[in-house]
């Protein structure tokens, strides 16, 4: 191989690199800015597409353009009216700035490590400040009553604020925060929150008590309506007995009439039946109270020797 091909090869391979290093491609999701000796040059790049650069002597740095994620760390924070409760929030961020994103932050890991202190912050300011409904509700409104026992529940404490106005309040104060550092804040919301141990265990404590209160009113209630069914039930048993121990009455005060009637007629029509009548009775008594050894004494007048007289 001759000196010429070998300077031609190596002046080949030569435009070849500095032809690959002179240009960068973008795609959609991507931003970058240029530095020349780790300070930026020119203005940012942000549309898709081919990018020159100094060959060497230019780098490019990257930059996400879509939303990015933020997720903050679970913090106990007191509220106003002094109770403990975990806050756990997320947000959703983008850089809008390259250039200026590049010279405060250099990097996503330093801009996130940047949210955690604004949006911590921010957080513990903001629930600091408003009472603790504010944070758990949005809106006022009445209980919805589906059971009759919850009609004595009280109406819900109005609210001044509330959680959607906190949270649109934090994402405010972020964002003039992070104005100069190439950022904006697209939204912040608080994923959940929950009681300390100690003062979710005294929660739980009285919606066990109120249960329990709810629980004896039913208690009391029935039994209430369990003593008017057995009154009532008393008392109707005692006026049926009455109406039949009354009808029961009437109807022997009516055959004892009838008997004495029918026992009226036949002593004005047959006076000699009458006698054979009284006579069989006195027979009948003799049978059921005497027997051989029975001994009895009788005056002349008695109505039993008035009949042995006869018979004799």
């Amino acid at each position: 191989m001759n000196r010429k091909r070998i300077i031609s090869i190596v002046t080949v391979a030569i435009f070849t690199i500095l032809l690959f290093n002179s240009y960068f491609i973008l795609d959609e999701t991507q931003q970058a800015i240029v530095t020349q000796f780790g300070k930026p040059v020119g203005e940012p790049r942000t549309d898709p597409g081919v990018n020159f650069k100094i060959p060497f002597l230019h780098k490019v740095q990257f930059f996400d353009k879509r939303y990015l994620e933020w997720d903050g760390d679970k913090n106990q924070v007191p509220t106003k009216d002094k109770k403990f409760i975990f806050i756990d929030t997320y947000a959703r961020w983008e850089i809008t700035n390259p250039l200026q994103f590049f010279i405060r932050l250099r990097d996503e890991r330093s801009a996130q490590s940047r949210l955690d202190d604004i949006l911590d912050g921010e957080t513990r300011n903001a629930i600091a400040s408003h009472d603790l409904l504010d944070i758990v509700r949005s809106t006022n409104r009445d209980p919805e009553i589906t059971e009759d026992f919850m009609e004595e529940i009280e109406v819900l404490q109005d609210i001044s604020v509330g959680r959607d106005e906190i949270e649109r309040i934090v994402l405010e104060k972020a964002n003039e925060r992070t104005a100069d550092l190439g950022v904006r804040i697209l939204d912040f919301r608080f994923k959940r929150m929950n009681y300390v141990d100690d003062v979710r265990d005294r929660v739980y404590d009285r919606m066990i008590s109120e249960r329990n209160r709810i629980a004896d009113q039913f208690r009391s209630e029935g039994q209430g309506r369990a003593r008017v069914i057995e009154g009532n039930k008393e008392r109707d048993l005692a006026q049926i007995q009455s109406e039949a121990f009354r009808e029961a009455e009437e109807i022997k005060g009516r055959a004892d009439a009838e008997a004495t009637a029918i026992y009226a007629s036949a002593y004005n029509k047959n006076r000699q039946s009458i006698e054979l009548y009284k006579f069989l009775r006195t027979m009948e008594s003799f049978e059921k109270s005497m027997d051989e050894s029975t001994s009895i004494v009788l005056s002349t007048d008695s109505e039993f020797f008035k009949y042995l007289r006869r018979l004799n």
